[in-house]
């Protein structure tokens, strides 16, 4: 980290020096990293920085070495700058707060709140009930926050697999009716009434837990507009197996709803009757991306297969 970027850590933070505890991760495809870094004579005893560095030449792991995806990634670090420097504040989801943002050359620097020493250590890499419960009360607070907002600075549609960001997973998608049909499952969730910002990339890993199991979220580079059923399709996928999904849809879908009825000025039936009629849609068009990017991974199983094959006799 250059000298300047360590004066605006001390500035912000009262801090008399400071020095790197632990490397969190690595950013995506050497991207920078965050960083966990102590600080002596301030009333915290931590903050977690990321600093994004713009390589010359991308390295991601699946081979996806293009300048579109170059410039999604730059995009996204310039959403995140936006989104916490104009829209965090009104957010009423947990959520770290933002102690400075500051840019230089190719390099940005945010510095944000630990959520380890505020009270949320824990993360998880498989879930009970309760702790999904508690993760879809977050997304339903992130959601109420925004409802009908306009997101501007932010991605006009959200998430990290929006189809129009994506034209090379696209390409080599060999499921041929998915491929065919991928622009009109994009086109019904983006017209949908009820709009908010959704989180963008809502995975298990990026909610922090405490101990008496409530949850904060963290990174917010595919913040943008869309229907908040993309953050719930995305987030149980990837901490559920193919029978729990199946298992468990109505109670999931009927939790998060209730949350969101609870976050909202008055009932919204008419919300509710369309998000609810999104959800396999919203599953469908994840699906599409995976298959088109790792066509062997995880993911994709017979549930996803299934609700991807209802989606598109119903269209």
């Amino acid at each position: 980290m250059n000298e300047y970027f360590r004066s605006i850590i001390l500035q912000r933070t009262g801090a008399s020096s400071l020095f790197e505890k632990e490397m969190i991760q690595e950013l995506w495809s050497g991207y920078g990293k965050i960083m966990r870094v102590g600080l002596k004579n301030a009333s915290l005893e931590s903050v977690v920085v990321k600093h994004v560095q713009i390589p010359v030449y991308s390295n991601h792991p699946r081979g996806w070495n293009t300048d579109i995806g170059h410039q999604r990634k730059v995009k996204s670090y310039k959403v995140e700058t936006a989104w916490y420097d104009t829209y965090s504040k009104n957010c009423i989801a947990r959520l770290p707060e933002c102690l400075a943002i500051e840019m230089q050359n190719d390099e940005v620097l945010i510095v944000l709140e630990d959520l380890d020493e505020a009270g949320y250590p824990l993360r998880k890499s498989s879930v009970t009930w309760d702790e999904i419960d508690s993760c879809l009360a977050w997304l339903a607070q992130f959601h109420a926050s925004y409802l009908g907002k306009i997101p501007s600075g932010l991605w006009e549609v959200g998430t990290y697999w929006h189809l129009k960001t994506r034209p090379h997973e696209l390409a080599v998608l060999d499921d041929q009716r998915l491929k065919e049909t991928a622009l009109v499952i994009d086109q019904k969730l983006n017209t949908c009434e009820y709009k908010t910002f959704v989180h963008g990339d809502a995975k298990l890993a990026n909610f922090c837990f405490a101990k008496d199991g409530q949850v904060a979220g963290v990174d917010f580079q595919y913040v943008g507009g869309g229907c908040g059923m993309k953050d719930v399709a995305y987030f149980i996928g990837s901490c559920l197996n193919e029978s729990e999904c199946e298992r468990l849809e109505d109670q999931i879908l009927d939790t998060y709803f209730e949350y969101l009825q609870d976050e909202l000025e008055e009932r919204n039936e008419a919300l509710e009757k369309e998000w609810r009629s999104l959800y396999r849609v919203a599953w469908a068009d994840f699906h599409r991306f995976l298959k088109g990017w790792s066509p062997g991974h995880w993911k994709i199983n017979s549930y996803s297969e299934r609700v991807t094959a209802e989606v598109i006799n119903s269209l």
